[in-house]
């Protein structure tokens, strides 16, 4: 009898199937929408946002699978396809293995029948081929590896686009200043290497901060407007205030929401050590998969809470921006198109 696939697994077939739900064939839809007044602005995709948010409640995965976090990863890498930018570039991709280097993906694409089966499925194998394919990617910055959460990179151009996620649940007291002070220094730490990389931070804090611990919502909010400021650090951050019901609880208490695995294997996001995750590519029927999404919980994203500055659509606007304006006009054709031709 085979095994039950990990809640990873699960996870991921989950999310593969709400983007591609949202995307027919692999055509997404245009992002960039014109107003009245002539102005373009970027219009994010939240009922994605909202289903994949609800995977781990679902599942009732704790912070140690990194699925709770990892559904920020998979919605920003899916709002970075909705801009244009090729499939294979944004990392996560929306299948497995996640981290494919473009010359690998362009191999793939070029061979045919025998030879290309072989290799699909040398690269499909839950344990990532070390130093081909990889779980996650990790970059390097001036003085440490770090691994990034999202991220678009080629050999020609290095890193292009760096975002980092955190994701906070509960025991708000207690650790809402150490992921901020930490991914300060991881910002640093990249921009200092990658200076045209286009360094983002978003941040996904469930709204029962505001009522539970108010002034420590609002001294947070505060820390996070400045974090984008620094001419030296970020430069954009994102705050997705997250609510859901109050039966539902994604973090077991003590058991603080962190980003995708560094904080669970430091080792790992300083290249020390090996990052396969052999749950990643699990089979998963699809009658779990239609059972899931016709039951998973009721999310909604309290926009009213975030300033401007913070705001998911702003973000995304100045990172696609940026990435667009430190490149070639015949970089990235696709995402200049759409933002060329809004709705």
């Amino acid at each position: 009898m085979a095994a039950e696939p990990s809640i990873r697994s699960k996870a991921w077939a989950i999310f593969d199937r709400i983007c591609a739900d949202a995307a027919p064939e692999g055509v997404h839809t245009n992002p960039w929408i014109r107003d009245g007044d002539g102005t373009v602005r970027y219009e994010p995709d939240f009922p994605v946002l909202q289903r994949l948010l609800g995977v781990p409640l679902y599942l009732e995965a704790p912070t140690t699978t990194g699925v709770p976090a990892l559904a920020l990863d998979v919605w920003v890498s899916y709002e970075l396809r909705r801009a244009g930018f090729a499939p294979d570039a944004t990392w996560p991709r929306a299948e497995h293995p996640r981290i494919l280097p473009a010359a690998i993906a362009n191999l793939l694409r070029a061979l045919k029948g025998k030879e290309r089966d072989q290799l699909a499925k040398r690269l499909a194998n839950p344990t990532p081929m070390k130093g081909v394919v990889s779980a996650s990617a990790n970059v390097l910055g001036k003085n440490y590896l770090k691994q990034v959460d999202v991220v678009m990179s080629d050999w020609d151009t290095g890193p292009e686009l760096l975002i980092s996620t955190k994701r906070m649940d509960s025991s708000f007291g207690k650790n809402a200043a150490n992921r901020v002070e930490e991914s300060y220094g991881d910002a640093k730490n990249l921009r200092l290497r990658h200076p045209l990389a286009a360094l983002g931070f978003v941040y996904g804090l469930r709204s029962t901060i505001l009522t539970e611990e108010p002034k420590k919502a609002r001294w947070l909010i505060d820390l996070l407007q400045k974090l984008g400021r620094e001419d030296d650090a970020y430069h954009a951050v994102a705050l997705i205030m997250i609510e859901y019901g109050a039966n539902l609880a994604t973090i077991p208490p003590g058991d603080e929401a962190v980003d995708d695995g560094d904080a669970d294997n430091p080792l790992v996001a300083a290249g020390l050590d090996d990052d396969t995750l052999p749950d990643e590519g699990e089979e998963v029927p699809a009658t779990a998969i239609d059972e899931a999404l016709a039951g998973l919980p009721a999310v909604q994203i309290r926009h009213d809470a975030v300033p401007d500055g913070l705001q998911p659509a702003r973000f995304l606007e100045l990172m696609i921006r940026r990435v667009i304006d430190a490149t070639p006009v015949d970089r990235h054709e696709d995402a200049r198109e759409r933002l060329e031709a809004p709705r």
